[in-house]
């Protein structure tokens, strides 16, 4: 199913539609769920980056900030073919969906879904990581990456997405006064592309894509303040 790209052209996204493989019919069916129900979920191209990432590191283990209807969950399940991926919802109804659907996908066993608000679960949350992927509310995506990047590994990814917020971060025009998510997004990039701890890049793929890797310990790892 092909969703309208938020920051190309419309011949630069059919172009690249034309492109991607068919999605096959699970992938297929719960994009159409989302779509039919608004609930928001990565879109095709960042999907499939989830899934080659992870299988980067096919016995590696992934931690998922926003599971909506395991959409993602099951990209990074299927990419670590071998590992397992912890992910983190706080809507009930959601991961009783992605639950459903991640068993029709084969991958429930490997995959554990914790209920609750992210900041909260993610202080009981045990690393190390060797993906983090931050898509949850956008509000949060400072403090989510400050909390997670002490459980990635050194040379592990961190994936954040809808960085350019449809277009609105790079021309406010396009965004709502009282949109919180996108003062807080617009707040969060600098600071995620030149954090010290991270080799980082915002790509124009989907909402806009976040992608860093981890040079090096953070020093809450290395036992300081100091």
């Amino acid at each position: 199913m092909s969703n309208p790209s938020p920051i190309l052209r419309p011949a630069q996204a059919k172009y690249l539609e034309s492109l991607r493989p068919l999605r096959d019919v699970l992938i297929a069916e719960m994009e159409k769920y989302a779509h039919e129900n608004d609930i928001p979920i990565a879109l095709p191209d960042l999907g499939r980056l989830l899934e080659a990432l992870a299988a980067s590191r096919p016995a590696g283990r992934c931690l998922e900030i926003g599971a909506a209807i395991g959409y993602g969950t099951l990209r990074l399940a299927r990419g670590a073919r071998e590992g397992q991926v912890v992910s983190i919802e706080r809507d009930p109804a959601r991961i009783a969906i992605a639950r459903q659907y991640l068993e029709t996908a084969g991958v429930l066993a490997r995959v554990e879904l914790l209920e609750g608000e992210a900041l909260e679960v993610l202080r009981g949350v045990r690393g190390p990581f060797d993906l983090v992927y931050i898509d949850g509310d956008k509000r949060d995506y400072r403090r989510c990456l400050d909390l997670t990047l002490p459980l990635l590994t050194v040379g592990g990814y961190v994936v954040v997405d809808n960085l350019l917020w449809h277009g609105s971060i790079a021309d406010p025009k396009l965004r709502a006064e009282d949109d919180l998510a996108a003062r807080e997004i617009e707040r969060f990039n600098p600071y995620f592309m030149i954090h010290p701890q991270l080799a980082t890049v915002l790509l124009p793929l989907g909402d806009g894509v976040g992608l860093g890797v981890k040079k090096k310990p953070t020093i809450r790892e290395l036992g300081g303040p100091f």
